[in-house]
């Protein structure tokens, strides 16, 4: 079956809203697009020789945002470089993929890494969902220069490009465990909320 094939649900309102007439390719090519990264990644870890799994995260993000940049450009879509990473841009709104844990574990568990480039804050703060109105709002006054710098668009991805997060769970063992999409908006605690979010299947592993 095509990665751009059709998907046999159809795709969400939600989804049609924010990928437009890509929408059921779309929801059809992210979870082929995710089972296939595991096995690539692992491979070159193996490759490499490294003995520690986190070498393999790394891996295993850069193979997913590949795959995910390699569906845009099927889809005649945008690719963008933010700080060295390439991003899918679909109809203005740019898909963040997250590990977010390596066994099965709910979504609602799911928490940014205390370590997180000052570039993923950046991206969640202001291409996300924003607060309900008046819910942590800042004083003009009280705003620091650090604080207006997270929430300044990067122009390279699109000033009116929202962000769309695709969280999921792997192991380089079994692959990919489970995956969900939706709008996510990062609390002060590093935990997420999410205003909308849908579970996507996980495809069957063709071996090549």
């Amino acid at each position: 079956m095509s990665v751009l094939g059709g998907y046999p649900v159809g795709p969400s309102a939600w989804a049609v809203e924010r990928f437009g007439r890509h929408a059921g390719a779309l929801a059809a090519a992210v979870p082929v697009q995710l089972v296939k990264a595991p096995g690539k990644a692992h491979a070159a870890h193996l490759a490499a020789g490294l003995k520690k799994r986190s070498p393999y995260g790394v891996a295993l993000a850069g193979v997913v945002r590949e795959n995910l940049a390699d569906t845009a450009r099927e889809l005649g879509e945008a690719v963008r470089d933010v700080r060295g990473y390439e991003y899918a841009v679909i109809n203005d709104h740019a898909l963040f993929p997250f590990r977010y844990a390596d066994r099965p574990r709910p979504l609602d568990r799911a928490r940014l890494p205390a370590n997180a480039s000052p570039t993923r804050h950046r991206l969640f703060r202001a291409h996300g969902p924003q607060p309900p109105e008046g819910l942590f709002d800042v004083d003009e006054d009280l705003a620091t220069e650090e604080y207006l710098g997270l929430h300044e668009a990067f122009e390279e991805l699109g000033a009116s490009t929202k962000l769309v997060c695709v969280f999921f769970t792997a192991d380089a063992e079994n692959g990919i465990h489970a995956i969900h999409w939706g709008d996510a908006h990062l609390e002060p605690d590093r935990t997420f909320t999410w205003p909308y979010r849908e579970q996507l299947p996980v495809a069957p592993v063709h071996m090549e």
